[in-house]
């Protein structure tokens, strides 16, 4: 056994060590090598040393370099060392974290860094979390949440009698609503295409003047980070709209709602606690491995009426355990890398995560409007929408920044234009990376 973790440590930290020195993209020899794993069912075993030789030889070539600081797509974040190391020893620990009977550790870590995220985000601190694999899990759990309560305060027990028969609920988006919110109420069985959708303004933000009028049940879906712009919705506005009326207000805030962690951006989700349930990614800006996310609710007993579950073998505690909070029973201890980076860093080292991601962006932006790019967005946050004067020159700029290697990020359709959407979302970027960010971009438009 030893022998075996000491190998995959060895490689593991050679990789990490020297991720950052070629390019951020797999050339076409390495990813044509991954056709190597592709092999009949082996009729006997290999050495398991071999297999993580296997593993890394082919493998490692063929990995996108997300964790270093010269990837910008996707809004992806890299994993933070302590994260990578925490994950390490919660995966030798192999508890499972579904009751506290089956691991006092899991159980104390997930309370701690529940209560920890509530203070950091600005959240209820008597508020119940669930640790999940990504924010589409959480923007589903709690959907589910949401239907449950709206149609029990209405008198109906959909937990006990399902959606038939039962009374409507009237669900609102904004047009600007992530793909995976769409996603989520297509399969808690409130309907892709029943929700009335309302406008955005130019950066994304739903516009509150426009919500429909008050006074039957509504679920209102809301966004903290608009995925290309950064942008949040006006939540005060929002909740001051429907007060006083039957509703539920859910915040997509993916990677946005942690403007909450910044002094000096918490003013971008003013009003955000305000809403009854909230959803966000640690994998994204906390920097935990992926995959790790979070689901928050208001009031502890509404997430419980959806996902409680009990058995003779289940026992009683005076806590809501995870294995009531959501869909998982048998569950790792996902609880126990966010702990880790936040016991590292502390809330004002979160603080200074969130603003140097964003102060990142917001130089790149500088250098690339300097450079005579067209920048979209107001960059508040760590999104960058950028473009050339047309689409053919834009898509052709972006295929040669994915092929140089130096960098890597997406493209995306902004108001009825094709942009490159540049995403700042690593611990590990620096201002050198931002630099050469700005200087490969600009070098190739110029060249």
């Amino acid at each position: 056994m030893d022998e075996i973790l000491a190998e995959a440590a060895a490689r593991s930290i050679t990789y990490l060590r020297e991720r950052g020195d070629g390019p951020v993209f797999p050339d076409d020899p390495s990813i044509e090598q991954l056709s190597r794993f592709v092999e009949a069912l082996p009729a006997s075993g290999m050495d398991p040393t071999n297999v993580l030789a296997m593993l890394d030889e082919i493998g490692s070539p063929g990995t996108v370099a997300s964790s270093g600081g010269r990837y910008f797509g996707f809004v992806t974040g890299g994993a933070h060392p302590v994260s990578v190391g925490a994950s390490w020893l919660a995966a030798a620990w192999d508890q499972n974290a579904a009751l506290g009977v089956m691991s006092p550790v899991a159980g104390v870590i997930d309370t701690v860094a529940g209560a920890w995220l509530a203070r950091l985000l600005g959240l209820p601190a008597d508020s119940q979390h669930q640790f999940v694999t990504g924010t589409s899990a959480a923007n589903a759990l709690c959907l589910a949440v949401a239907r449950d309560k709206l149609l029990a305060d209405v008198g109906w027990d959909s937990v006990a009698q399902g959606v038939f028969g039962a009374p409507e609920i009237r669900v609102v988006v904004s047009e600007a609503a992530h793909s995976s919110v769409v996603k989520a109420l297509g399969y808690v069985g409130l309907g892709r295409d029943r929700a009335i959708v309302v406008p955005a303004d130019d950066q994304g933000r739903l516009d509150a003047f426009q919500l429909p009028a008050v006074g039957e049940p509504t679920l209102v879906i809301t966004q903290a980070g608009n995925v290309n712009s950064g942008a949040s919705d006006p939540f005060g506005a929002i909740a001051d709209h429907f007060d006083g009326s039957p509703y539920w207000m859910h915040v997509d805030g993916a990677f946005g709602l942690w403007a909450a962690s910044s002094p000096r951006r918490k003013h971008l989700v003013a009003g955000v606690e305000r809403a009854h349930s909230w959803a966000t990614d640690m994998h994204k800006w906390l920097n935990t491995t992926y995959d790790s996310a979070v689901a928050v609710v208001r009031q502890g007993e509404d997430m419980a009426r959806t996902f409680h579950v009990g058995a003779a073998y289940l026992p009683d505690s005076n806590r809501i355990e995870p294995v009531s909070r959501g869909i998982d029973m048998s569950q790792r201890a996902k609880a126990v890398e966010a702990w880790a980076v936040i016991k590292s860093l502390g809330a004002s080292g979160v603080a200074e995560l969130t603003d140097r991601m964003c102060d990142h962006a917001a130089l790149l932006a500088q250098r690339l409007l300097d450079g005579g790019l067209t920048v979209h967005n107001a960059v508040t946050l760590n999104q960058l929408l950028v473009s050339l004067d047309t689409d053919e020159a834009t898509e052709q700029l972006l295929l040669s920044v994915q092929r140089s290697g130096v960098i890597w990020c997406g493209g995306s359709q902004w108001q009825g234009r094709k942009v490159i959407r540049i995403s700042v979302s690593s611990w590990a970027t620096t201002t050198a990376d931002i630099d050469l960010a700005a200087d490969t971009i600009l070098a190739l438009v110029n060249g």
